[in-house]
């Protein structure tokens, strides 16, 4: 079997670690004997201990992911190291690396540093016509100004041509939920080459591992094409999100159902992709992605560009969650000071444990500014890094709150027998249309104080 390194154990590289472990050949054998690899530091030494034991190292609600990585252990084609040198078996290496950037600064600079790492410990260690799949969401450009330069420098010092190394981009759609492992297998992909066999070889790759004849991959004329496409279109999802902002505030200004609105605007095709209200925007791409082009245009090309729409989405994003706290403020009278309040979901994404970026910690920090005492529940996660505070392990009884604001769409909280939990009198804020129209009127029969995000008081 051909040897897959799989570089980066994160939600996006655990995941295609199983997915390129199960792929099969037409025998139904494993193609490939897939290594994991991270850095050996605690978590990358859990993340690959935990592959290595046949468990996933994040929460997860999808149960193919989890059967099909206690497959790949059980074969024994999935295994999971902090040793580099495990680089040097490897005919393909797929990058999933992090790489972040300051994205509420005014001009924001791109923090190379851990991805040019990751990339030179690959420059150390792979061997002549192995292919570099960098899936990471990266700055346009980097593949041609930061992957090939480095390869080559790092090869040449071990006396092998460059050249000799294929180079290749094929961004991640991962989303992690319920189609956790079928946002890799059964979605749509974009690629390209730094050269035509660099781009051949990838497209042989991927047609392995994703489901081509149902969804069939896109090849682009280059790695800078390929980036680009990555970017745009999550900056393009963060500019629809940001533009239903204003129109949510408008709505329970006037007293409307934005969420009516939106769908019967969204019957008309080519609308049917508006967004909904909500808490605001979370997760590791489309807080930051947005300030990608500009800072690559500057710090790559030596461009002065202007991204006016792109820069206002990532404030009004970044700041979705004041209004939540606003109108929680409206509704306790003025001030939420002293007042018990209960957030039900933290993490930034329905059904998922991710907590990176979630706008429940710009809700909470606010809340807690303006002197409500604070109580977090998540079904998903026990510890939240960000804050550095324990969550409640189950959702308490009602009538130690004021009231209760549900931030996060989990099933869980669907599922939630709200009307026998809460105590009248309680002020209930629905931040992401958890709560059906009967349930809410129900509600109010029977003495709560129910509102929604997007809806005017009493819809």
């Amino acid at each position: 079997m051909e040897i897959v390194c799989v570089q980066g154990l994160g939600l996006v590289g655990a995941a295609m670690a199983i997915a390129v472990a199960s792929a099969k050949d037409e025998f139904d054998n494993p193609k490939y004997a897939v290594f994991g690899v991270d850095l050996p530091n605690d978590s990358g030494q859990y993340r690959a201990n935990s592959l290595n034991h046949g468990k996933f190292p994040f929460s997860t609600s999808d149960t193919k992911l989890l059967q099909s990585l206690e497959q790949a252990h059980q074969r024994g084609n999935l295994q999971a190291t902090t040793d580099p040198v495990v680089y040097s078996k490897a005919s393909i290496v797929v990058v999933d690396v992090q790489l972040d950037i300051p994205y509420l600064e005014d001009e924001p600079q791109l923090e190379l540093a851990g991805f040019q790492h990751a990339i030179e410990t690959l420059g150390k260690h792979i061997q002549p016509d192995t292919l570099v799949l960098v899936e990471t969401t990266v700055p346009p450009g980097t593949c041609q100004k930061i992957v090939v330069p480095i390869l080559h420098m790092e090869l040449a010092k071990r006396g092998i041509n460059g050249d000799s190394v294929h180079v290749a981009h094929s961004y991640e759609r991962v989303m992690p939920g319920e189609d956790y492992l079928a946002s890799i297998t059964d979605y749509w992909r974009v690629f390209s080459g730094n050269t035509s066999k660099a781009a051949d070889s990838c497209e042989r790759f991927l047609e392995n591992v994703v489901n081509v004849e149902k969804f069939p991959m896109t090849r682009l004329e280059s790695t800078l094409a390929s980036e680009t496409a990555k970017v745009m279109e999550n900056t393009y999802r963060a500019t629809n999100i940001a533009f239903i902002n204003e129109w949510s505030n408008y709505a329970e200004a006037v007293g409307i159902d934005l969420f009516a609105v939106v769908s019967a605007i969204g019957m008309r095709p080519t609308h049917s992709n508006i967004r909904y209200p909500g808490l605001g925007v979370g997760g590791y791409c489309l807080t930051k992605d947005p300030t990608f082009a500009p800072a690559a245009a500057k710090q790559f090309f030596g461009l002065e560009l202007d991204f006016p729409f792109s820069r206002l989405a990532v404030r009004v994003n970044h700041e979705m969650p004041l209004n939540t706290v606003n109108r929680l403020i409206e509704l306790m009278g003025g001030s939420i000071n002293q007042k018990k309040v209960l957030i039900c979901g933290v993490s930034y994404k329905q059904d998922v444990g991710d907590t990176r970026y979630s706008p429940s910690e710009l809700l909470v920090r606010s809340l807690s500014e303006h002197g409500a005492v604070v109580t977090c529940h998540d079904p998903f996660i026990k510890y939240w890094d960000e804050m550095e505070i324990n969550l409640v392990e189950n959702v308490p009884q009602s009538h130690q709150f004021d009231a209760v604001i549900f931030a996060v769409p989990h099933q869980y909280y669907r599922d939630f027998d709200l009307l026998s939990w809460a105590h009248p009198g309680i002020v209930i804020l629905d931040a992401n249309n958890i709560f059906s129209l009967e349930l809410r009127q129900q509600g109010r029969t029977n003495g709560l104080k129910i509102e929604s995000i997007g809806r005017g008081n009493g819809l």
